[in-house]
């Protein structure tokens, strides 16, 4: 095979027959499959993290914790509506995994095991890793937060 580039396509001969590709549209199709990642800084360190890698994110004033599915706790010097603000800017769709639960908790919806309004009480838990993170929520947000599970399961179509 036999390969040239011209005004922005390969040009390959193979087999007496010319194939024209256009690079633009092959790294378009290519950043489609590409998983995405969300990266983030600190004063210390940078950190470059795929987000179903993210249990949860929680919030004490003006840090917030990344605390991820191996346990790997990260802390930055940023409140939580500002990290909110970057999940949607570097992950797009894919941040909409990842839920906030009132003043201080962004969860992601993936891992929600268990939810107890009584006591207050959510945890987040999945066959892939081995820890259950067990967290604290509103009753009124663990409340909203059943009731849309409840809906997206009326919602499903039957024969799934």
């Amino acid at each position: 095979m036999n390969f040239t580039q011209q005004n922005g396509y390969f040009i390959q001969y193979h087999e007496n027959h010319l194939i024209m590709t256009d690079l633009e549209s092959k790294f378009t199709a290519v950043e489609c499959f590409m998983p995405k990642y969300i990266i983030l800084t600190n004063s210390n360190e940078v950190v470059r993290v795929s987000p179903e890698r993210i249990a949860y994110i929680t919030s004490d004033g003006n840090y917030s914790s990344m605390i991820l599915i191996d346990s790997e706790k990260h802390v930055f010097s940023f409140n939580l509506s500002a990290f909110e603000k970057i999940l949607a800017e570097q992950l797009d769709r894919e941040a909409q995994t990842l839920i906030r639960l009132g003043k201080r908790l962004i969860i992601n919806s993936k891992y929600i095991h268990y939810i107890n309004i009584s006591k207050q009480q959510i945890i987040l838990s999945d066959i892939s890793f081995p820890t259950k993170f067990t967290l604290k929520a509103s009753k009124e947000v663990l409340r909203a937060l059943k009731t849309t599970l409840e809906e997206s399961i009326r919602i499903m179509p039957n024969n799934l």
